[in-house]
């Protein structure tokens, strides 16, 4: 049966290669509508968990979970070998930078390699990963026709960049529109009818690579104005405005104008990240990204003026921060969220720990993180005195935080999200 009817009659059989927070939501979503999904992972506590029913990614849906793996819909599975059985194959791996901030797309690289191993005709592969402009057709497209199947006709491939904004309670796998990009008129085709099936909305570019730098520009606007106002906010802290009343001012134009927020640094598997794939690529043709490396310079820079605040505060306070005892609540990049990839947090612990402070965290979503060779472990907060800390920095805004109580029995407070905004205290510094 060709694939077209395969989808159409949800017979087709999905592999989705990577289970985070991209992987594990889409196979969910697919197995859903009543595809047989298997999620492949390099990650045998993952798989484990997969095929137990439990969702990590997104605790509010273990019960579906557990039905979908109940009635075989979905199963965990590390052995590549499956891809030979699979109809449709969608590429959900990390993308990372390396240490010289360059992109790294050994994964990608890595998991093209398994699929032109067991590449057959008939099938879609479709790359989900973030990724400069040109990666499919360049890095993907010739790997899988090494053996002389011919794309379009023989097995078809697209890109279609991820949409995905954890802890977001509006927006989600299925309700936000997707954007795909084929290599061929077949290619889009397929890749639009399969899409179809659980999404809401389509919309179909020119090209995958045209795809590709569609999720770049999301988020290097983002990356963009987030510094603008992490600059403006350190400018009006020195002219004694509240950049935060002046946003909040500013966002009552109903035209022309859209509120960010400044904050302790970017956090998360995108912002801080994608920019500097264009940044990377752009050099290829000669090009310098002035305002992409920029704002990643502001945007890197602002742990260390959260640390600076710090000290300068401490001074107020005839105090040194050599041996001074700091609370850092949150580790997440983000509120109520257990991901502390790129948080901003964690740079500011390694900052203080190098100058001499006397570090302790709270996070009950992230129990244990690692900054260079050290451990550190979150503390309870229950029966914890905060005026026997020097500092209380407020790095992440998490809900179950009892911010009446910090302000109260703290010392000194470094707000980095403003969420103490209602209260007027002396001992309390605002980003």
């Amino acid at each position: 049966m060709p694939l077209k009817e395969k989808i159409l009659q949800k017979t087709a059989k999905i592999g989705v290669i990577g289970l985070g927070y991209v992987g594990l939501p889409l196979a969910i979503e697919f197995a859903k509508v009543g595809f047989k999904v298997f999620g492949i992972d390099d990650n045998p506590e993952k798989i484990e968990k997969v095929n137990q029913g439990v969702n990590y990614i997104l605790k509010a849906e273990e019960v579906l979970l557990t039905s979908l793996v109940k009635e075989k819909r979905i199963k965990g599975i590390v052995d590549y070998s499956i891809l030979k059985e699979v109809d449709v194959i969608i590429i959900c791996v990390p993308t990372p930078l390396t240490k010289n901030r360059e992109p790294d797309i050994s994964y990608v690289e890595s998991v093209n390699k398994e699929i032109s191993k067991y590449l057959t005709k008939g099938q879609l592969i479709i790359l989900e990963s973030t990724t400069y402009p040109g990666t499919t057709e360049e890095v993907i497209l010739p790997k899988l026709s090494e053996n002389g199947l011919k794309v379009g006709e023989d097995f078809y491939l697209a890109f279609s960049p991820e949409r995905v904004d954890p802890g977001n309670k509006s927006y989600n796998t299925k309700n936000t529109p997707k954007i795909i990009g084929g290599v061929t008129k077949n290619c889009r085709e397929l890749t639009k009818i399969l899409y179809s099936q659980v999404m809401e909305e389509i919309y179909v570019a020119s090209s995958p690579k045209t795809a590709e730098m569609v999720k770049l520009l999301e988020n290097i606007f983002r990356s963009v104005n987030i510094a603008l106002v992490n600059e403006l906010a350190v400018l009006c802290k020195k002219m004694e405005i509240n950049i935060w009343e002046v946003i909040d001012l500013a966002a009552t134009k109903p035209y022309g104008y859209m509120p960010f927020y400044p904050g302790p640094g970017l956090g998360g598997h995108c912002i801080p990240i994608d920019p500097f794939y264009l940044t990377w690529k752009a050099r290829e043709y000669d090009f310098h990204t002035r305002f992409i490396e920029l704002a990643g310079e502001i945007n890197m820079h602002m742990p260390y003026y959260i640390a600076n605040m710090l000290i300068e505060a401490l001074n107020i306070n005839h105090k040194v921060l050599n041996a001074s005892k700091i609370l850092v609540l949150g580790a997440a990049y983000k509120k109520d969220l257990d991901d502390s990839r790129e948080s901003p947090s964690l740079k500011i612990i390694e900052i203080l720990n190098n100058k001499g402070a006397a570090i302790e965290y709270n996070d009950d979503y992230i129990k244990q993180i690692k900054i260079k060779n050290k451990i550190f472990k979150s503390i309870d907060l229950k029966n914890l005195k905060l005026k026997n800390y020097d500092a209380v920095i407020i790095a992440t805004d998490h809900s179950y935080y009892d911010y009446k109580k910090i302000v109260e029995e703290s010392s000194l407070i470094i707000d980095c999200r403003n969420i103490l905004k209602k209260y007027k205290n002396d001992k309390i510094r605002v980003l």
